[in-house]
């Protein structure tokens, strides 16, 4: 039996959507909850987190049939991240920008405080009305447990490579306005980011350390997902959209229903950007949220767009 499964924050709950043999079985679940983020176990497919407004950190062991408390409750959380280097370290950034980490499943945490103190006055997020920012994405490199990059909306880019006890300020070439960040499946050198500022895209081939921001072929600049080949880390993806329109200065419209003008791009070996068809909407109406990649699938794609899709 060949089966999949997938989970996705809704802005009502989570969706959960089993294929089992081509088949696809869909149920809407934590419909009471405001679930802002979701992460799997790379190394335990049962185990998944998701991160709410207000009531913490959810876990589920069951492929996200059931979810039971996880700690930091009454927490606004933004963005959580598993490592893959280190058996059930649990990351999670919050509103406004503070890091946590567990190191047995979410059965308790600790903030990692130092991270306060990288900080900068000028975070500011346009996103929600407070303008405050917070922890966008959180990247653990595959490789080594101590290395971590955390991605601001909006602010920065910083680096840690010793678990989170001293970091680095804003990493150069990297996007201000992160919306995604992420490691590659299994090469630590390589790290990927979407944002608001800047080309788009950016990413590193040291750990995060330096960045770079290909432009060529990418006529959209605002990135917001991104996602790279496990077989293949120079084979990288994002969704982008123009900033704002005419009819709508101060709405990006990637946000905006119907109106997104967005494609889904590739770039491979360092060569210009390539807008995907092959069966896409051209361009999308709804702006892709996420990008996944499947580590036993070199080559495939998954993209889910803001109408449910």
């Amino acid at each position: 039996m060949l089966s999949k499964t997938f989970l996705a924050a809704t802005g009502n709950g989570l969706a959960r959507a089993t294929c089992v043999n081509g088949s696809w079985q869909a149920e809407h679940l934590l419909g009471e909850q405001d679930v802002l983020c979701l992460a799997p176990d790379p190394l335990n497919a049962n185990v998944a987190y998701a991160g709410t407004r207000g009531s913490g950190v959810l876990r589920s062991t069951d492929g996200g049939r059931t979810w039971t408390p996880a700690g930091l409750n009454g927490r606004i959380v933004k963005s959580l991240a598993v490592s893959k280097a280190e058996s059930g370290a649990v990351y999670a950034g919050v509103k406004p920008p503070a890091l946590f980490v567990s190191h047995n499943g979410g059965e308790s945490w600790k903030e990692i405080e130092s991270f306060r103190r990288v900080r900068s006055w000028w975070w500011r997020s346009p996103a929600e009305s407070d303008l405050a920012a917070y922890v966008q994405g959180i990247a653990l490199s595959p490789a080594d447990p101590n290395v971590i990059a955390i991605g601001i909306e909006a602010g920065a880019v910083v680096r840690s490579e010793d678990g989170g006890q001293t970091w680095e300020g804003h990493r150069p070439g990297a996007l201000r306005d992160c919306h995604s960040i992420t490691f590659h499946a299994t090469n630590g050198d390589w790290v990927y980011e979407a944002g608001g500022t800047g080309a788009g895209a950016a990413y590193s081939r040291d750990g995060g350390k330096t960045w770079r921001q290909p432009a060529e072929g990418l006529d959209r600049h605002y990135g917001w997902a991104c996602a790279a080949d496990p077989a293949h880390p120079e084979v990288w993806y994002i969704s982008a959209s123009p900033m704002f329109t005419a009819s709508n200065p101060f709405v990006p419209t990637a946000h905006i229903d119907g109106k997104a003008d967005a494609y889904i791009f590739r770039s491979a070996g360092g060569a210009a950007w390539q807008k995907l068809g092959g069966g896409l909407p051209q361009p999308l109406n709804y702006m892709a949220y996420a990008l996944l990649t499947d580590p036993d699938a070199p080559g495939h794609l998954y993209a889910g767009l803001s109408n449910g899709d």
